[in-house]
């Protein structure tokens, strides 16, 4: 090669390496707007997804506070565009909007997903190392806890046991004040709803570092679930028959059974998903390690970090695991925020 050429191809070389990362064009014409979940995990998504769209694709994103069955109405009608962290099956709104083709599960972003009633596991085993006693050794069943009602009394009602529920708007509310029903517990527990997630979570910590009893409706991925040794109480199998009865709050007679085995799915509007499919695409490979995100999820809550500053440190320390929802000059573009 002669010494021009060789210069030449060094310049184009160059040019190539010092040229910016070129901005992609959205392909959904209006901001994206999500729904702004109120639970830990939901957050954590909902963020991780914004920034994927905003600095990967150069869209404009938003958020749109409001509960799970608020939210999912929205979905149906087009207000939102994307629900990060959808129990899918769960609600009749759901249900009646993927019915009409109005939503769209999208892929599993998270696997192995759980929930169900639960106690600490030292009311049944007790704590030698805390020094607390078996409070209930036999309680292994739902269907054990009339017996029990005085061990997990309301101190607003001591007549009765305390149930912590969901929050109130939340669609496992629903779910089980219908379980109450169905297993004949009104008469021996109140159905207690805390105001919002943190609420929840603070009265069972309150109660776990006590070595108190304390039963309660929980999920999984979360923080908490990751922090104390609980057990989960059993259920009757699962059921579409049951499940239909439970998920309805004006069905009578509902029937006890264990909760739709748990899926998460990502919920996209018929809007997005018709106009948008490259974004749908890319949802469909989202995928966080379930152990990964119940490490973040506990980061978050033990040094009080932010949603933010934990989508942050994501990008920074799992490009192995993110890098694989995009193709390469998504990626890039995401590397070069990041920069």
């Amino acid at each position: 090669m002669t010494p021009l050429r060789t210069l030449i191809s060094l310049v184009a070389l160059a040019t190539v390496l010092a040229a910016p990362t070129v901005r992609a064009e959205c392909p959904y014409p209006k901001p994206v707007v999500f729904a702004g979940l109120n639970w830990e995990s939901g957050m954590f998504l909902t963020e991780v997804l914004r920034y994927v769209l905003e600095e990967g694709y150069d869209c404009r994103t938003d958020a749109l506070p409001g509960n799970s069955v608020t939210m999912e109405n929205a979905l149906a009608q087009n207000d939102i565009q994307v629900f990060a962290e959808q129990w899918a099956g769960r609600s009749p709104v759901w249900r009646e909007a993927e019915e009409a083709g109005k939503v769209f599960a999208v892929g599993e972003p998270v696997k192995g997903a759980s929930e169900g009633w639960w106690v600490p596991e030292y009311v049944v085993k007790g704590d030698p190392q805390r020094g607390i006693e078996p409070l209930a050794p036999e309680l292994r069943k739902v269907s054990d806890l009339p017996r029990y009602k005085a061990l997990f009394r309301d101190p607003e009602d001591p007549g009765k046991g305390r149930f912590y529920n969901c929050p109130t708007g939340w669609t496992c509310e629903t779910v089980n004040s219908q379980k109450l029903k169905a297993y004949g517990l009104l008469d021996s527990y109140t159905n207690f709803r805390t105001g919002a997630g943190p609420a929840l979570d603070a009265a069972i910590a309150s109660a776990y570092r006590r070595g108190e009893p304390i039963l309660f409706y929980y999920w999984s991925p979360t923080p908490l679930m990751g922090r104390f040794k609980l057990i989960q109480l059993e259920e009757p199998p699962f059921s579409e028959e049951s499940w239909a009865t439970l998920s309805d709050p004006r069905h009578p007679n509902p029937i006890g059974g264990s909760s739709l085995p748990a899926k998460i799915s990502i919920g996209v509007s018929r809007d997005l998903h018709d106009r948008a499919p490259g974004l749908v695409g890319m949802f469909e490979q989202v995928a966080i390690p379930l152990p990964l995100l119940n490490q973040v999820l506990a980061e978050m809550g033990e040094q009080r970090r932010d949603v933010a500053e934990m989508r942050a440190a994501f990008f920074r320390q799992q490009r192995a695991v993110w890098s694989h929802w995009v193709p390469g000059e998504v990626a890039a573009r995401i590397d070069a925020s990041l920069k």
